[in-house]
């Protein structure tokens, strides 16, 4: 036995000192294998909507209700799993509403504490009892487990079963253990989920769905353009601090802003009155119908103040970095200021607006000093949130750029590829990259801007944040342009164009699918590529399921501003035993629906998978590690019985 080897045994000896403690390890992950594999739950775009977001968390993408009819059949109506399904989706909302109704007698509370049971006992059965405890509350952890266990030496089950309920419900426990029991269901139907991008901008409820997220108990995230974004305010980067403002501004989520991470823009509004006063500004509306007239004006002119400067930092930051080659993208200094007309690749187009009262036409990328001032303390409040601390600490922790999981490769936007489908070669600090070397050094930047001790490679990183934002090369956002410049200034919607990249066109190719799948080292006959950023266009016809099943893109609009062009509320995904399944929302209504009258989200099934056989977690990349310490233990054991590592019977 050479060094390593025997100095590894002898560590793994430190958990597992003697031959009975190795082998009875080795009959425990035994087993595990043989169970069918978790669930995996797929979203993405979820662009601050919470409510949806929420909703679907808690129906599981329709599991929930599958499992109603799996445990029930026939045996209840379906206005009566409805009913079930509601309470477990919002159980405190939906008891109060009962109790409201005075149905809340013995014999209901009896029956509904039985199906409940038989619900958690189901989705329960693929899971280790170890796992089980764990999932437990720690109120009614004991009664829970006697309740979903078999117990073979009670002669009369009945009997004992109906004495725990009868007790739960005559010492007034029962609202408190079905809200126990649900949120359980809620959590077991899942195993794992994965977000595919985009949580932040557009919706209200962003800091609702990252604090949501802090607290689930298994996920990754690939991080999306608008993630990596606030990532770079955080940072520091004022760029995309600029962004953020002007994005929150537009959609009418500055409450997200000010409520959600206490960021205050009061001294943007401040500036914005002093400077743009007499300014209608009417190019820069907000999309609200919800503030009254003299809000609105004062928001627009804030948002033309913070557009302004985000130009101008953009501008600068085109400037430091050559290698991003942005240049085109710098056009203040394109501006006409006497004629009021802008040139855009070579061709002139009039000024919807005019009225440039800080920008100076001989050093236009310079910031006044009262916009320096406005920059300066945007920065130190992004900087010094908690809240948002804690919510990139969720993504630096939990998400990356991609993932390669149980044959299944995941990412958000797209693989910049040229047009006869190969891996276009970036230029990132110098070194030209592509595929997959591409996405790991623009992860590895990206986290130097919160760890290196480099302030140069801090800086950088900060840049590249941005550049992932909107970089003509940048994997997460995948098209030629961002026209926010175009979309303020010019009336000709021709230049608002943004060309998507070609990977979107060549991903319907098997050999180009095959490609990525090498390069990205993802194994097994069944392979997938699953990505979003890229909203579907349901109505028209458009299908996310690509190159003849291998790719799936499951952007189908979560955001509200996009329901009018997609015809849908987003697509999700799930990954069970029995293989894939695809599917398609209807914009979630409300949660007083779902609890006065039992709607559900409604779903449409899209496309679906199904494996040949039941997948088990020994099919699992989870499933190749545990063989893995299965034989690890294997050699210990023979280690201990050639004598070659000692055990430790006292310990």
């Amino acid at each position: 036995m050479n060094k390593d080897k025997k100095r590894f045994l002898e560590c793994l000896s430190m958990q597992y000192p003697t031959i009975d403690s190795a082998a009875t390890e080795i009959i425990n992950l035994q087993s595990i294998l043989n169970l069918p594999k978790g669930t995996e739950h797929f979203l993405s775009d979820i662009h601050g909507e919470y409510k949806a977001f929420s909703h679907v968390l808690r129906n599981g993408s329709g599991a929930v209700m599958k499992k109603i009819n799996d445990v029930f059949g026939d045996t209840l109506t379906s206005s009566e799993k409805k009913e079930l399904a509601s309470l477990i989706y919002y159980p405190i909302e939906k008891l109060e509403y009962i109790k409201s109704e005075s149905l809340n007698t013995f014999d209901w509370y009896r029956t509904t504490l039985y199906r409940l049971v038989s619900v958690c006992r189901t989705v329960s059965s693929k899971y280790t009892r170890s796992k089980i405890r764990k999932a437990l509350p720690d109120s009614f952890n004991y009664v829970i487990e006697e309740l979903i266990t078999e117990k073979k030496e009670v002669l009369n089950k009945t009997d004992y079963y109906e004495e725990i309920i009868n007790t739960i419900i005559e010492i007034g426990y029962a609202d408190k253990f079905i809200e126990e029991m649900s949120n359980l269901i809620q959590r077991l139907v899942i195993d794992h989920l994965h977000i595919i991008g985009d949580i932040y901008d557009r919706g209200s409820g962003s800091h609702f769905v990252m604090e949501r997220l802090c607290s689930y108990h298994s996920l990754d995230i690939q991080w999306g353009n608008h993630d990596v974004l606030w990532m770079g305010a955080l940072a520091g980067q004022t760029a995309c601090i600029a962004n953020i403002v002007r994005t929150s501004l537009l959609y009418d989520n500055v409450s997200v802003l000010e409520n959600g991470y206490g960021i205050s823009i009061l001294p943007l509004m401040l500036f914005a009155m002093k400077t743009y006063g007499d300014d209608p500004c009417t190019q820069f509306k907000i999309r609200s119908k919800n503030s009254d007239t003299s809000e609105i004006g004062l928001e627009m002119k804030a948002h033309k103040a913070i557009s302004i400067i985000q130009f101008k930092l953009e501008g600068q930051l085109i400037s430091e970095h050559p290698e991003y080659k942005m240049e085109h993208r710098k056009l203040l200094h394109k501006i006409d200021f006497a004629g009021k007309t802008v040139e855009l690749d070579g061709r002139k187009y009039q000024l919807t607006d005019s009225n440039f009262p800080t920008v100076n036409p001989d050093c236009p990328y310079e910031l006044t000093d009262d916009e320096k001032e406005v920059v300066r303390k945007l920065r130190y409040a992004f900087v010094s949130c908690e809240k948002l601390k804690k919510h990139i600490g969720l993504l630096l922790n939990k998400g990356s750029l991609y993932k390669v999981t149980n044959g299944n490769l995941l990412f958000h936007g797209c693989i910049p590829l040229t047009s006869d489908g190969e891996f276009r070669k970036t230029d990132i600090l110098g070194n030209l990259l592509c595929g997959k070397a591409l996405y790991d050094s623009l992860e590895s930047c990206a986290r130097k801007a919160f760890l290196s001790v480099n302030e140069v490679e801090r800086k950088n990183g900060r840049d590249i944040l941005w550049y992932l934002w909107n970089g003509a090369d940048s994997p997460l956002y995948g098209r030629d342009k961002m026209t926010t410049f175009e979309r303020y200034f010019i009336s000709d919607e021709s230049t608002y164009v943004e060309t998507k990249d070609i990977y979107y066109t060549l991903i319907d190719n098997r050999e180009t699918a095959e490609k990525i799948f090498d390069e990205f080292g993802v194994k097994g006959e069944n392979r997938h590529i699953i990505n979003g950023h890229v909203p579907i266009h349901h109505q028209e016809g458009e299908n996310p399921v690509k190159c003849g099943g291998r790719v799936i893109i499951i952007d189908g609009g979560f955001s509200r501003p996009y329901h009018k062009v997609t015809g849908i509320a987003g697509y999700t995904l799930i990954y069970n035993s029995y293989g894939l399944m695809l599917t398609a929302h209807e914009p979630f209504r409300s949660v007083g629906e779902a609890i006065k009258d039992c709607t559900d989200m409604q779903t449409h099934r899209v496309a679906s998978e199904v494996a040949d056989r039941r997948i088990l977690v020994g099919d699992t990349d989870n499933g190749a590690k545990i063989k893995e310490s299965i034989n690890d233990l294997k050699e210990l054991i023979n280690a201990y019985r050639s004598g070659e590592v000692r055990q430790n019977k006292h310990r």
